[in-house]
């Protein structure tokens, strides 16, 4: 598990993400769209933890076991093709993408740690590190994704171009 700065870190790249393909799906740039897809990524990029809390008793305990039903990537996944298929008809589809977005980079970012996350239907793990180590890896991750698929939907990848130019001088 990734500590819940790295799951923050990484939800803000994931709003990008998701600001990002909102944009591409749209006929024209929609800035209310692309923040709504942003808010969406922070939220959703903490959402498969504290949706497992029992926010309606007084304990606050688990109501369900940590990482199953709100880890499972499936679920995710599903959540984001059917929010890409709604987009552009109904304003708040931005967010849940966002939202499905931080949710799948949350999973992505415990998916190194032994406890490992249920994609398909056992929990699976790449049993690299334990929980709160290598977060700078997760979010450096990240944020080169995020840099990746912006700078290609609105960029066309000019930018990749010119650092991969300054790179080889």
């Amino acid at each position: 598990m990734a500590s819940s700065k790295a799951h923050h870190a990484t939800g803000w790249a994931a709003g990008i993400i998701a600001a990002a393909l909102a944009s591409k799906a749209a006929t024209s740039i929609d800035y209310v769209s692309c923040a709504l897809a942003v808010l969406g990524g922070v939220v959703g990029a903490t959402a498969p933890d504290w949706l497992e809390v029992a926010w309606w008793t007084r304990k606050r305990k688990l109501w369900i076991t940590h990482r199953t039903l709100t880890h499972w990537g499936l679920g995710w996944a599903a959540l984001f093709a059917l929010c890409w298929h709604y987009l552009g008809r109904h304003p708040a589809v931005p967010f849940a993408l966002g939202f499905a977005c931080g949710g799948i980079i949350h999973l992505l970012a415990d998916w190194p740690n032994p406890m490992g996350v249920p994609w398909i239907a056992g929990r699976h793990s790449l049993k690299l590190w334990t929980s709160g180590h290598c977060d700078l890896i997760v979010v450096g991750a990240a944020w080169i994704a995020a840099f990746y698929v912006a700078d290609g939907v609105w960029f066309h990848h000019e930018y990749g171009r010119l650092l991969l130019h300054a790179m080889r001088a």
